[in-house]
């Protein structure tokens, strides 16, 4: 198990004495003498995500906050700041594998902000993410398994009403698979779709337990 810090990078940025963007980014950082190949790999990779997401807030999203509010204010309209939160939630930290997802949330105007969720699979004995694949031994046949799995699951939350779906749920959850939307826990492999990719805003995000048979050995 590895000891996870969280660093934070926090700022409010002000236009003509108001504040139009503020940032709030909480990211990882392992501690350990042991895995240095694997560990420093962990942390640089998440010190450049940090370092893009604070560049973008300071670039971008405040050049968009600027345009809005200016337009705003000459057309006596309110305004409301922007922002842009980072965190992160470890899912597994055991055997040398850890795992974690991050969920991105920007609010630029309109009625709610967006939340975009990326996840990090790691094998800390050779420092290399972990594939999808490996998980179910490299049988070819696993995304068909995983799919079923997860229509079965939708059609037993629309049934007790826990949760709700586009009609066209089936045909969304193909199209809007990807392979790198994943995360271990305790009880198997999550598999995640961002917001509106099979269910409506109210829904969050959709996740779904697969359980594996055989946890996965680090080779």
């Amino acid at each position: 198990m590895f000891d996870i810090q969280t660093l934070v990078i926090e700022k409010n940025l002000y236009y003509k004495n108001n504040l139009i963007v503020k940032y709030k980014l909480a990211f990882p950082r392992i501690t350990s003498n042991s895995y240095s190949f694997a560990v420093n790999k962990f942390n640089h990779f998440n010190q450049v995500r940090a370092f893009d997401l604070r560049l973008y807030a300071e670039k971008e999203l405040f050049n968009d906050a600027k345009e809005l509010f200016d337009y705003n204010m000459a057309n006596n309209f309110p305004f409301s700041p922007y922002e842009l939160i980072y965190t992160f939630t470890t899912t597994y930290n055991s055997n040398t594998m850890l795992s974690l997802f991050s969920d991105q949330y920007i609010y630029a105007g309109g009625a709610h902000g967006s939340t975009i969720r990326t996840s990090q699979n790691w094998n800390m004995n050779n420092g290399l993410q972990i594939s999808l694949s490996s998980l179910f031994h490299n049988d070819c046949s696993y995304i068909i398994l995983i799919l079923k799995e997860i229509f079965h699951q939708i059609e037993k939350q629309v049934e007790n009403g826990t949760n709700s779906f586009f009609e066209d749920y089936a045909k969304l959850a193909v199209e809007n698979f990807k392979l790198e939307q994943f995360y271990l826990t305790d009880d198997g492999v999550v598999i995640f779709y961002q917001q509106y990719d099979i269910a409506p805003y109210s829904s969050g995000i959709p996740t779904f337990i697969i359980q594996l048979g055989n946890r996965v050995e680090n080779k």
